[in-house]
């Protein structure tokens, strides 16, 4: 057996240690991994292109993360709350709300990876959450703001989880028409998605409810908070 691939581990942990682009610490390993396995320098140029495009997707993300750190760097979070307290009557509840069934549409038509926690949650959803929740039941203390955030980000689960399987091309639902066609059973994609529908629209909701609930749980909990610092001060004095 070869051991000599394993130098690729090493140089992993090492790159990481350094503190190193990632990127470029992945790139070397396999090289080196590659190299001490024997491959030409045809073979492993050619292994690099094909990972490269089969994980392309996943190097779009890379790429918009920093997008998103330079835009939140500039101000983008301050700016979603000043946005989101513009709007009258907006609660925490509705805007969650709004954006679960949009997530779902969204979703339910492929675009999975339009939305998600790195591209939205924490840049918008959470902060324009955090706004709406404060013009509704008031100030926000540090476990209340983070059960809010969390909140958000469950929202935004739940949104693409039981829309994706509405999606034709979705890979469960080809997976569910594989299985079907191997015992036997003819099943087309439209069939299988639309059976989806029905879950999707019990979760919405079910979610609905909760976000509902929270808001006054939120109330309840602010509200508690509010007249113990009063008592706490009264004491005091």
């Amino acid at each position: 057996m070869n051991n000599w691939p394993l130098l690729g581990v090493a140089v992993v942990v090492v790159g990481f240690v350094l503190r190193r682009n990632p990127v470029l610490v992945v790139v070397i390993a396999g090289v080196v991994s590659g190299l001490a396995a024997g491959m030409g320098t045809g073979d492993l140029l050619a292994l690099l292109g094909s990972s490269f495009v089969n994980n392309r997707a996943l190097l779009l993300m890379v790429l918009t993360l920093p997008v998103i750190g330079l835009l939140e760097h500039y101000g983008l979070r301050e700016r979603a709350r000043d946005w989101i307290v513009g709007f009258r009557g907006l609660t925490l509840a509705r805007f969650l709300i709004s954006y679960l069934g949009l997530r779902q549409l969204l979703s339910m038509f492929g675009m999975i990876d339009l939305a998600g926690h790195a591209q939205t949650v924490r840049p918008l959803v959470a902060p324009m959450s955090e706004a709406a929740a404060e013009r509704s039941v008031g100030a926000l203390g540090a476990a209340e703001r983070h059960r809010v955030h969390a909140l958000a980000a469950a929202t935004d689960n739940i949104g693409r989880f039981f829309g994706e399987d509405v999606f034709l091309a979705f890979g469960a639902v080809l997976l569910i028409q594989g299985f079907y066609a191997q015992n036997g059973i003819a099943l087309e994609p439209l069939a299988i998605a639309l059976w989806a529908l029905p879950t999707a629209i019990a979760a919405f909701i079910v979610h609905t409810l909760r976000l509902l609930y929270f808001q006054r749980q939120l109330a309840r909990s602010v509200r508690a908070q509010r007249i113990s610092d009063v008592e706490r001060a009264d004491a005091e004095d």
